[in-house]
């Protein structure tokens, strides 16, 4: 072969050779390309979807809240659907609606409420509801809402919970502010078999006819004498008519009544006798009518209050005392001499009290027997309760 073809067999394998080794470069070329633009759409997915997808936020707490309600209060029942759209409205769960029974004025089912995980516990109710409600809620931490349906409703009074309007109570037991207030506890010495408080009965484990002093709860004004007497002799039909104004008509059956002779030991100072129509003990002092028996009473003070209120001279006597109890409420305090009716005010953390021949006592407007010996304490701070914001 001549030297002229075996440069073109050379040219033609170099040609060969340069289309192979082009062909190869132009496909790593692409594959890099592909590569890259690969890169950049998941770069830029990833991208997107941290952009988009945040973290999980927690659910906001929706509160339980659990009424503990008495059915025998003629509004109570039309309030159950009251109650549940109430608390669908404001997007919480369906309330636990417990009702009070003969046998449980509602200590276990307050302390059912609260082992089922509620997070306030209303009391729909009468006074009696409310101190069954609040001895099992003592200590706790739960708060205790207030729908006041009762006669007296006495806590209500004192901390401007509205009365006959259970809308409104509920709209405040839902969405109030919490109040940390002081508990009074009443003691019957001698003897605790003769007086009858289901309440106090039922939040123990000893027999209902024990001689073993037991805790009575009170959150507003215990009393013995003439308070008690009232409200034992009151007219439930009357009561269920005209209200609070049926204690005032039995009030006036004892105006006459005798003077009692107590000795009263406040604290640890020495015990005084005292002839009095009535000795009260109270954490607050706001009564129907406008009438304030103790007006330097505070929930949250952690002292009690004590008044011995006496009244001589008949009809005369008592126009006095009402007329004290008046300005009293107003704020202005009777330094008349030689009074014929009069409210004498003391504080103390325990007070003891010993009555000669046995006296009617009531607790928050429970009469629960006749007693010779009491003892009455304050628990400061005991209790949460649902108000109105400031």
């Amino acid at each position: 072969m001549t030297w002229e073809g075996w440069l073109a067999v050379v040219a033609t394998v170099l040609a060969v050779v340069a289309l192979v080794v082009a062909g190869a470069t132009w496909r790593a070329t692409a594959a890099s390309r592909r590569a890259d633009r690969a890169g950049q759409i998941l770069g830029t997915a990833a991208s997107n979807h941290v952009s988009v997808v945040t973290p999980a936020q927690p659910e906001p707490h929706r509160p339980l809240v659990a009424f503990v309600a008495n059915p025998s209060k003629p509004d109570v029942p039309d309030l159950r659907a009251t109650v549940r759209r109430a608390c669908a409205e404001q997007y919480l769960p369906e309330p636990l609606w417990l009702e009070t029974t003969l046998e449980d004025p509602g200590i276990g089912q307050t302390r059912d409420a609260v082992a089922r995980g509620a997070d306030i516990v209303v009391a729909l109710g009468g006074d009696g509801t409310v101190r069954a409600v609040a001895e099992a809620l003592v200590g706790t931490g739960v708060p205790m809402g207030l729908v006041p349906v009762g006669t007296g409703n006495l806590l209500a009074r004192n901390l401007d919970i509205p009365i006959g309007d259970p809308l409104a109570a509920l709209q405040i037991a839902l969405d109030g502010a919490d109040r940390t207030i002081d508990v009074g506890w009443l003691k019957v010495l001698r003897y605790e078999s003769r007086v009858d408080d289901d309440i106090a009965e039922a939040a123990d484990d000893l027999p209902a006819d024990t001689d073993i002093p037991r805790d009575h709860i009170f959150l507003v004004i215990a009393g013995v004498g003439f308070d008690a007497a009232m409200v034992a002799d009151t007219d439930d039909d009357l009561k269920a008519k005209v209200g609070w104004v049926a204690y005032f008509v039995a009030g006036i059956k004892h105006l006459h009544g005798r003077r009692l002779r107590t000795t009263v030991r406040l604290d640890d100072a020495p015990g005084e006798p005292a002839r009095v129509r009535s000795l009260l003990i109270g954490n607050c002092g706001r009564l129907p009518g406008g009438i304030t028996l103790l007006p330097d009473a505070v929930l949250d003070d952690g002292w009690l209050d004590v008044a011995a209120i006496d009244t001589r001279g008949g009809v005369a006597g008592w126009a006095q005392l009402f007329g004290e109890v008046v300005l009293q409420g107003v704020g202005v305090r009777s330094q008349l001499p030689a009074k014929i009716g009069r409210i004498d005010h003391a504080r103390a953390r325990e007070v003891h009290v010993e009555v000669s021949g046995g006296e009617y006592v009531q607790v928050d407007g429970d009469v629960i027997g006749q007693v010779t010996e009491l003892s009455a304490r304050v628990e400061p701070g005991a209790l949460v309760v649902r108000v109105a914001p400031a």
